[in-house]
């Protein structure tokens, strides 16, 4: 009865704890191995521990051999006493001896409820790790459990997940209680258990967010090619829809707007450019640099740069504050964009009303030079010929410009 009183207390701790049958089961085994241990010491392996989880059976045997004369209790039992208990057994026979798990005494039970509970501990840990290495990038809505300074803890199914002030949202205000969505972004372990880090400011939470909203992504009709962020202020997201009678945009935007003004309010007002996707390197960064429009661009796709021309009133739009519209369009196109206004521009060329011939004169916009070229010297900074002029030995260093290129460009920058 002993044995079953045992296991059914264990089960009732395993069960708080999530821990599954098979767990408990090596647990138990384990819990008594090292009872057997402590009692007769490490240096002894002749003990097999079987737990019976269905009947609640806890047996352990001892297995020792047949002597004459014992000379080490543990291992060995004199034929005399083995025959009272088997009266066939002979010299050099295994005898195998139960043990009645009450043999160990108070004390040695005591430390067996230690060894259980730190191996339950180690178990729900594990399970947490586990459990969340395989949610990584998944949505999970919780509630906040407490308020730190550089941190928020949020709990999620009775697990404690951390929100890093790194990865808020800016403009997010938190209530102790309140419910809150984020993505798994990553799983430590380290000497006080698993550490889940959540987060709500990863491109990685809005692309989700479409895929809530969305069902043609997870149709595989709309596919999104690529997110980029500001948390809190604005964002942009590339879509291209397989199916050329479904428009990927107003898929994204939805119904009267409904599917983005749901994302919106989730990010707290965030601003979202949804952008048509398209191969062509000028039609991308194009619609990307939305909501402002640029009157020319110059790509030089070789060295994934692109000059964007603005009009005056224009260019703070595409600038964004504190560059934040611009490095958005470099970072989801993946190519370095410059966004400059028109008169800066005609400034540089010498060209305040017109284009002018001489030093002044943008390279680009000459009809002397190939685009190319032009491209690849207003990559490093070399807009017109007299920065040409200026910069002759790093224009001998910039790939594909050679000796005879340098030479001809030169001598048309001073006729």
């Amino acid at each position: 009865m002993i044995n079953k009183n045992i296991i059914e207390a264990f089960k009732i701790v395993a069960t708080e704890k999530g821990i599954d049958k098979t767990n408990l089961s090596t647990i138990i085994e384990d819990l008594f191995v090292n009872l057997i241990r402590k009692r007769y010491g490490e240096e002894y392996e002749n003990f097999n521990v079987i737990v019976n989880m269905e009947k609640g059976e806890i047996e352990i045997y001892q297995h020792k051999t047949v002597v004459k004369e014992v000379e080490d209790t543990v291992t060995e039992i004199n034929l005399e006493d083995a025959r009272k208990v088997e009266k066939g057994l002979n010299l050099g026979d295994l005898y195998i001896e139960v043990i009645d798990p009450q043999n160990f005494g108070r004390r040695l039970i005591n430390n067996a409820k230690q060894f259980f509970n730190q191996s339950l501990r180690d178990i729900e840990k594990q399970s947490i790790f586990d459990e969340y290495s395989t949610k990584i990038g998944e949505i999970i809505i919780g509630s906040v459990q407490q308020i730190q300074k550089e941190r928020i803890f949020v709990n999620c199914e009775n697990k404690e997940l951390i929100l890093p002030k790194s990865e808020q949202i800016p403009s997010d205000h938190y209530r102790r209680g309140e419910s809150l969505r984020a993505i798994i972004k990553k799983v430590d372990i380290n000497n006080r258990g698993p550490e889940v880090t959540i987060s709500r400011a990863d491109n990685q939470f809005l692309e989700k967010l479409f895929c809530l909203e969305v069902p043609e992504i997870n149709d595989d009709i709309i596919e999104i090619k690529g997110v980029s962020r500001s948390p809190g202020d604005r964002s942009k997201i590339i879509v291209h829809s397989s199916d050329k009678r479904i428009d990927a945009v107003g898929a994204c935007v939805g119904m009267k707007g409904m599917r983005i003004q749901s994302i919106v309010r989730e990010l707290n007002g965030e601003k979202i450019d949804i952008i048509n996707w398209s191969n062509e390197p000028e039609i991308l960064i194009t619609r990307a640099l939305s909501p402002s429009q640029p009157t020319d661009l110059y790509i030089d796709e070789d060295k994934k740069y692109a000059i964007a021309v603005f009009e005056e009133d224009e260019l703070p739009i595409a600038i964004g504050r504190n560059g934040q519209n611009i490095k958005l369009v470099s970072s989801i196109t993946g190519y370095t964009v410059d966004a400059v206004g028109i008169d800066e521009y005609n400034k540089k060329e010498g060209n305040s009303q017109g284009m002018e011939s001489g030093s002044s004169e943008s390279i680009c916009s000459s009809g002397k030079v190939s685009e190319k070229i032009g491209l690849a010297l207003a990559s490093e900074g070399i807009v017109t010929f007299q920065d040409f002029l200026d910069n002759i030995d790093k224009a001998k260093d910039i790939k594909g410009l050679g000796p005879k290129t340098i030479e001809k460009i030169e001598e048309l920058a001073k006729s």
